[in-house]
C-alpha cells in the first residue's frame, strides 16, 4: 500500500493526525484524572486525610526540664540532676498489646500481666517504667513498636552522700522536692514539665529546632547556700565522735560566721543519705536543728545575766548566796552540781550555778526576763527558708509562778531550737544586736533586719564571763585551744519525762565563741541522752574545740601555737573534696591509735604515708581511684595483718 507522509493514498485518510489526536486525548484524560484525584484528596477528603497524617508527621513528647543544682558557698555541688530514660505508652496507638507486653516484660524483667494491664489502659498516657537503664532503653528503642515512647527525665544525685543530708532533703520519683531545702525551694529548683509536638522526617526521626535553648528555658534555677562543704565535714565527723563516744541518741552542730550570720555547717547525727532516702524513716531524715524544741538548760543563763545587767538589777560583782548546793522554794527543790556559798554574778555564770541564776531571775522579774527572751527570738520562728520551723515553747509571763520563773532562769520550763539558741548567742557576739541567720546566699527569705537588745558594754561583759568559763576554772575548760582565747557556756539539761517531772536523761550542750571577746565564729554542739557521762563540758565542749581547730586550720587562721598533733593533719587540705578533708581531720584525731600488731587506720593519710605504713609491715597495697588522700582501706582498721599472698587495698578520693 502506497503512503505519502501520513496519508493513505488508496483511502486518502491522514493517519498521522489521528495518532496525534489520540495521544492528546490520552494526555487530556490523564490530566483530568489527576486533577480529579487532587480535588478529591485536597478538597473532598483533605481534612480527614490531614488528621490521619498528623501522627506520622509529628510526635508528642513529654519533656521535663533539668532541676537546678544546690551549691555550697564555694560553688561545689551538693545536689544535682543526671539524665535517665523513662518509658511511657499511648495505649491507643499500640497495635499488638499482648505481644508488646511480652517483649517489654522480658526487657524490664516485669510480669507480663502487669505490663499488659498498663498497655490495655483506657488512659491516653501511662507510665510503663520510670528511670530504666541504658541497656533496657536501647532494647526498647530497637523494638520500634508504635505507641511506646522513651523520654528523658532526671534523677537527683547527692555527690557527697550524707553530707548535710537532712538539710538538703530529697526529691521523689516525680522530681518533686519532698523534704528539706529541696521542698522549700521547689518553685525555684524545679524544671518545667511540658508536652511538646515535634516534627518527624520520613524515617520517623524527630527533628528539633534549637534544642539547647529549649532545655535552658525549661531548666530550674541553682540555689547557693552559705555552707562550706569542708567545714560541714569537720562538723559531722566531730559530732559523730561525740555522739557515738558517749552512746548518745542523736546530735546537732551549727557553725556560724558571726559578722554575716551565715551558717557554715549544719550537721546532724545519725547521718542521712538522700541518695537512698527510701531506706530511712522520718526519724532519721528529720531536720532536728530546725524542728526539735528542747529545754536548753544552762545555755540560757548568759541571756539572764545580760538582761539583769541591762535593767540595772545587778552588777558583775553583785553577790548571791547559793545555798551550798541545795535550795527549796514553794515546794520545789533546786540543786547545783557542786556546792557554793556566796558567788558574784560573773562566777554564777562561770560555775553555772542554778541556784544563783534562779535568784537573779527572781530579782529581775518575769515580765522583764520574758520580754528579753522574746526580743532574742525565743518563742518565734527564726525565719529561715525551711519547712516547718518550730517556734519552741515560751509561755506568757503572766502564767509564770515564782517557781516557773526560777526554773526558766536556768533553762527549765522553756524549750528552744538550736537555731533560736544560735541566733540569740549571735546577739551577744554582735554588740547586743539581733541579726538574722543566713542559710542561702542572695536570698531575701532570711528573716527581718537588725534590732538592738543589749548595750555594747553589757554584751562585752557577758562575753568576758563566757571567756572565764573556758579560760579560768569554769565548766567549759574542755573547749580550750592553745594560742586562742575561747569563750562559751555549757549546758546539761535534765530531760522531762512523759509522765511529768524530770528523769535521768540529759541534753549535753556547749555554745562557743572564737575568739572569746571579739568573736568571728560561733559553734554550737548538742548531744541528746549521752551516757554514762552527760555533762556539757565533758561531752560537747571537746567537740566544739575539735570543730574550731580543724575549721580554723582549713581557713588558715589557726595560730602557730596550736597543738601540733592536730596541725600536722590540717596542712594542704584546701582544694580537697569534702570527704577527703574529713578523713584527714579524722586521721589527725586518731593519732594512729591501733592495737599493736593490727592493721592501723590510714583513712585520711596521704597515699605516700599510707603505702609506707603498709609496706613497713610487709604488705604493698593495691591502689584504686584517684586523689591525694585515702578514703577507704581493706583490711579494716584493727584487723590482723593478712597472710602472705593476700591483697591489701587502698581507695583514694578527694582529687
Amino acid at each position: 500500500m502506497a503512503r505519502s507522509g501520513g496519508r493513505d493514498r488508496k483511502t486518502g485518510h491522514d493517519w498521522g493526525r489521528v495518532r496525534i489526536a489520540g495521544v492528546a486525548a490520552a494526555f487530556g484524560l490523564c490530566w483530568l484524572a489527576l486533577w480529579g484525584r487532587a480535588f478529591q484528596v485536597q478538597i473532598l477528603k483533605g481534612d480527614a486525610l490531614a488528621r490521619m497524617a498528623g501522627p506520622q508527621h509529628t510526635a508528642a513528647e513529654f519533656v521535663r526540664g533539668e532541676r537546678g543544682r544546690i551549691l555550697d558557698r564555694r560553688g561545689r555541688v551538693l545536689a544535682k540532676s543526671v539524665e535517665v530514660k523513662s518509658l511511657y505508652a499511648n495505649p491507643g496507638e499500640i497495635e499488638d498489646p499482648l505481644g508488646t507486653a511480652h517483649d517489654l516484660g522480658k526487657i524490664l524483667q516485669k510480669p507480663v500481666k502487669d505490663v499488659a494491664e498498663k498497655l490495655g489502659s483506657e488512659e491516653p498516657f501511662v507510665w510503663v517504667e520510670r528511670r530504666i537503664g541504658d541497656r533496657e532503653a536501647a532494647l526498647i528503642r530497637d523494638l520500634a513498636r508504635p505507641g511506646l515512647h522513651l523520654v528523658t527525665e532526671y534523677r537527683r544525685l547527692y555527690p557527697n552522700g550524707h553530707l548535710a543530708g537532712q538539710l538538703l532533703g530529697f526529691v521523689g520519683l516525680d522530681g518533686e522536692g519532698l523534704e528539706g531545702l529541696e521542698r522549700s525551694f521547689e518553685e525555684r529548683l524545679a524544671g518545667r514539665s511540658v508536652r511538646l509536638a515535634v516534627s518527624r522526617d520520613a524515617s520517623g526521626k524527630r527533628l528539633y529546632l534549637d534544642a539547647k535553648a529549649r532545655e535552658a528555658a525549661l531548666a530550674g534555677t541553682d540555689v547557693t547556700l552559705t555552707l562550706d562543704a569542708d567545714i560541714q565535714c569537720v562538723a559531722e565527723r566531730a559530732l559523730e565522735r561525740a555522739v557515738t563516744g558517749y552512746h548518745g541518741v542523736s546530735g546537732m552542730c551549727l557553725a556560724v560566721e558571726v559578722k554575716t550570720g551565715e551558717i557554715l555547717a549544719w550537721a546532724l547525727y545519725p547521718f542521712f543519705n538522700p541518695n537512698i532516702y527510701e531506706k530511712y524513716g522520718p526519724k532519721t531524715w528529720r531536720n532536728r536543728i530546725a524542728l526539735d524544741a528542747l529545754e536548753p538548760g544552762s545555755t540560757l543563763k548568759p541571756f539572764l545575766a545580760a538582761a539583769a545587767l541591762q535593767q540595772g538589777v545587778v552588777k558583775e560583782d553583785t553577790e548571791y548566796f547559793c545555798e551550798n548546793g541545795k535550795w527549796h522554794i514553794k515546794g520545789a527543790s533546786f540543786s547545783d552540781s557542786h556546792p557554793h556559798g556566796r558567788l558574784p554574778v560573773h562566777k554564777i555564770i562561770r560555775y553555772s550555778s542554778n541556784i544563783g541564776a534562779a535568784k537573779i531571775g527572781l530579782d529581775l522579774g518575769a515580765e522583764a526576763y520574758h520580754a528579753y527572751l522574746r526580743k532574742l527570738g525565743f518563742g518565734e520562728r527564726p525565719g529561715l527558708p525551711l519547712p516547718g520551723e518550730a517556734k519552741g515553747i515560751l509561755r506568757p509571763a503572766r502564767s509564770w509562778k515564782q517557781v516557773d520563773l526560777a526554773a526558766a532562769s536556768f533553762g527549765q520550763g522553756v524549750s528552744v531550737t538550736a537555731l533560736q539558741l544560735a541566733k540569740a548567742y549571735l546577739c551577744l557576739a554582735n554588740n547586743g544586736n539581733v541579726r538574722p541567720l543566713r542559710l542561702v546566699r542572695g536570698d531575701a527569705l532570711n528573716g527581718a533586719g537588725e534590732e538592738k537588745v543589749f548595750d555594747s558594754q553589757v554584751a562585752a561583759r557577758v562575753l568576758s564571763m563566757l571567756r572565764d568559763a573556758v579560760e579560768e576554772d569554769g565548766t567549759g575548760t574542755g573547749a580550750r585551744i592553745q594560742g586562742l582565747s575561747v569563750g562559751g557556756k555549757t549546758g546539761t539539761a535534765q530531760k522531762a519525762t512523759l509522765s511529768g517531772g524530770y528523769g535521768d536523761k540529759f541534753l549535753a550542750s556547749f555554745a562557743g565563741f572564737i575568739p572569746a571577746l571579739r568573736p568571728e565564729y560561733f559553734i554550737l554542739v548538742m548531744v541528746d541522752e549521752p551516757h554514762p557521762g552527760h555533762l556539757g563540758g565533758v561531752v560537747a565542749a571537746p567537740a566544739v574545740r575539735e570543730v574550731a581547730v580543724n575549721s580554723l586550720a582549713y581557713l588558715g587562721k589557726l595560730p602557730e601555737s596550736a597543738p601540733q598533733g592536730e596541725m600536722n593533719h590540717e596542712k594542704n587540705t584546701q582544694g580537697f573534696g569534702p570527704y577527703a578533708v574529713a578523713a584527714v581531720h579524722a586521721a589527725g584525731a586518731r593519732q594512729e591509735a591501733s592495737p599493736t600488731g593490727a592493721v592501723p587506720d590510714v583513712v585520711g593519710f596521704s597515699l605516700r604515708r599510707a603505702v609506707e605504713v603498709f609496706a613497713g609491715n610487709g604488705s604493698v597495697p593495691v591502689v584504686k581511684g584517684n586523689g591525694p588522700a585515702v578514703s577507704g582501706q581493706s583490711p579494716e582498721p584493727g584487723k590482723p595483718w593478712p597472710e602472705k599472698g593476700d591483697v591489701c587495698v587502698l581507695w583514694l578520693s578527694g582529687g
